[in-house]
């Protein structure tokens, strides 16, 4: 019996199964489907890492064992725009910790989570190459520079 979301999800997982008929006579492919699976869907979900299993004949534990061990993939649904704010060394000696619980209260969400209602992911990185700037926020692809608390209710509206 099928759950909802894959019900809900048939054209990306048609997708996904296109793709991987096209690579699974191939050696160590693991890597690239999942990060196809996570482009289609955003994330990978139990059932879409029970899927690649179930198609590739790769055990599900050996499937979730990659998933969970590479940050860049992700269990978990990620908001409509990722904020990451650096806590490397020179933005945390700047005050990004505070920085960092005033995103966490403003957006009523813990680190490494997404808000409710899905707009926004708060991640918590290590850094973004930009210490000069520090500290540093990045929503997307927009980066924000010498950050202070008070800014993030303005900057927080342009993505709403």
């Amino acid at each position: 019996m099928q759950n909802e979301f894959v019900l809900s999800k048939k054209s990306e997982f048609d997708e996904l199964k296109k793709y991987i008929d096209s690579v699974k006579n191939s050696q160590g492919v693991t890597m690239q489907i999942l990060q196809k699976a996570q482009g289609i869907f955003g994330y990978l979900p139990l059932e879409v890492q029970q899927f690649i299993s179930d198609e590739t004949n790769i055990p599900l534990a050996d499937i979730y064992g990659v998933v969970t061990f590479y940050t860049q993939f992700s269990t978990e649904e990620k908001g409509k725009h990722k904020i990451g704010l650096c806590l490397g060394t020179a933005c945390y000696v700047k005050g990004s910790q505070e920085i960092m619980d005033k995103l966490a209260e403003e957006l009523n969400v813990k680190v490494g989570k997404t808000t409710e209602d899905k707009l926004f992911t708060l991640e918590a990185t290590r850094c973004l190459g930009c210490c000069g700037l520090a500290p540093v926020m990045m929503i997307d692809d927009d980066v924000y520079g010498k950050m202070e608390p008070q800014k993030i209710k303005e900057i927080l509206k342009k993505y709403k």
